[in-house]
């Protein structure tokens, strides 16, 4: 192997151990040489990133080699990760969105009586995203947390209010549903290009 191609390895590899990093020692274990020649690679190769200006660093950290992002891009990254309408949403967050949505506000138990299966995942991805929160608590035994959506999913649809919704059907068959959510994602898209 040539001294470029141990780089790019070292590069997968460090990618890979993600924050985990890897000891030098482990490095050589894996390329084929010692450990003090492993931690002069990862220095040749963090020298690298700071002269090419790029948006990733290597870094020791106790003894730990890791690819890191740069400090001073944080803000960016923050932006990114407060940003719902980025992010995708699985088909049991889209169910129970729907279900908040338009029987809001709601219990758990209640969606997941609609719903027919548990939905504390999709609950605590779409409150995550910022898409539904609780707005209080239900009257009775436990006093159960109510969720209802937020500004964010409204933005995260470009609807106005929730008067904007479509009146829910009493029964719609399965092709009428998935028409419906492909018109819907439709409209999203052209909301984010007009932005």
């Amino acid at each position: 192997m040539d001294y470029k191609e141990v780089k790019s390895i070292l590069e997968g590899l460090l990618f890979m151990a993600g924050s985990d990093g890897l000891e030098a020692k482990q490095i050589a274990e894996i390329i084929g040489t010692d450990p003090e020649e492993a931690a002069d690679l990862c220095h040749d190769l963090a020298a690298d990133y700071r002269r090419e200006g790029r948006g990733l660093q290597i870094i020791e950290v106790a003894g730990m080699f890791q690819m890191t992002t740069l400090p001073e891009h944080v803000p960016y990254f923050e932006k990114m990760a407060y940003q719902p309408q980025h992010a995708s949403l699985s088909q049991a967050a889209l169910e129970t969105l729907a279900i908040v949505a338009y029987k809001q506000p709601i219990t758990r138990a209640d969606i997941e009586e609609i719903r027919g299966v548990k939905s504390e995942k999709a609950i605590n991805t779409l409150a995550g995203k910022k898409l539904i929160l609780e707005v209080g608590r239900a009257e009775g035994p436990g006093r159960p947390i109510l969720f209802g959506t937020t500004k964010e999913f409204l933005e995260y649809f470009g609807l106005r209010d929730m008067s904007e919704l479509p009146p829910p059907p009493a029964f719609v068959p399965q092709d009428v549903l998935e028409e419906e959510d492909r018109l819907l994602f439709a409209q999203r898209s052209i909301f984010e290009q007009e932005e």
